[in-house]
């Protein structure tokens, strides 16, 4: 647990529903507004390690803990079927209640070059990146109105500020996370819903390290970034617990770039 994390009272008791919560930057936010007191609800894809996840957190201790923390409620889902995807948002707000933050997190960055992209691989990666941002957005609004606002956090990517090759699908829907982002945050003040995004960088997740990491690609982050550090994803955590809190209650509309610096040194450099 981050010992050094600032505590959000407000947090405590609300009910907050990640996407793709059982690993990588997903679990990190789990844990995070779990550790705030917050009634965590997630879904994934991975059902054993959706179910690990509530339970090593069911089991740990507690005692020093500001407010109570309850088990997480888990729910396996592919959020590519979106009538799947807002039936367990509707079952996670009746056994809960009325959901204040949504955290749009679930994602796969697929590499492909251009000349393999195909149409069928084109909407797949536009569904699993962007469009359950927007259904999920609009299932939820609803309560979030009545229960007098809340907060909708969109995970999108700085892969798009940095023109990345071989990830067009990607970086497509990233960059029309920032749209969607301006859109709803204008559609939904009215009834005191904020819609920001974050915009992570280069960050180390079991799945990149699994994949793509080698000390090569280190070096040439550390190179490339302002601050000479590997993004974590307890740094995405942290900056959603703020935008989650009141703490941010002037903010919407806004992207939030966590990435030691990256995107600047490519964009300007």
């Amino acid at each position: 647990m981050n010992t050094n994390r600032p505590f959000y009272p407000a947090l405590a008791g609300q009910v907050a529903f990640i996407s793709g919560g059982a690993s990588g930057i997903g679990e990190a936010i789990v844990v995070a507004l779990w550790e705030q007191g917050a009634q965590v609800a997630f879904c994934d894809l991975d059902e054993h390690a959706g179910n690990a996840l509530c339970e090593r957190l069911s089991n740990a201790a507690t005692e020093a803990a500001p407010v109570a923390r309850l088990r997480p409620w888990f729910a396996r889902c592919d959020v590519r079927d979106i009538a799947a995807y807002c039936s367990v948002l509707d079952r996670a707000a009746h056994t809960l209640g009325p959901i204040r933050t949504l955290v749009n997190n679930a994602g796969r960055d697929t590499r492909h070059a251009l000349d393999d992209l195909t149409v069928e691989m084109w909407n797949e990666m536009l569904a699993v990146n962007l469009t359950h941002h927007v259904f999920a957005t609009q299932r939820v609004a609803q309560g979030m109105r009545a229960a007098g606002g809340g907060s909708i956090i969109n995970l999108g990517s700085i892969s798009w500020l940095r023109g990345r090759p071989n990830l067009i699908g990607y970086t497509a829907s990233k960059a029309a996370i920032t749209g969607i982002t301006r859109t709803l945050a204008r559609e939904l003040g009215d009834g005191g819903i904020r819609v920001n995004a974050v915009l992570p960088g280069a960050v180390v997740t079991p799945r990149q390290t699994e994949l793509w990491r080698d000390p090569n690609a280190d070096r040439q982050f550390l190179e490339l970034q302002c601050l000479k550090y590997r993004v974590e994803p307890a740094h995405i955590a942290d900056s959603v617990l703020f935008l989650a809190s009141p703490q941010a209650a002037a903010i919407t509309g806004q992207n939030l770039i966590v990435d030691a610096g990256l995107a600047q040194v490519s964009v300007v450099g």
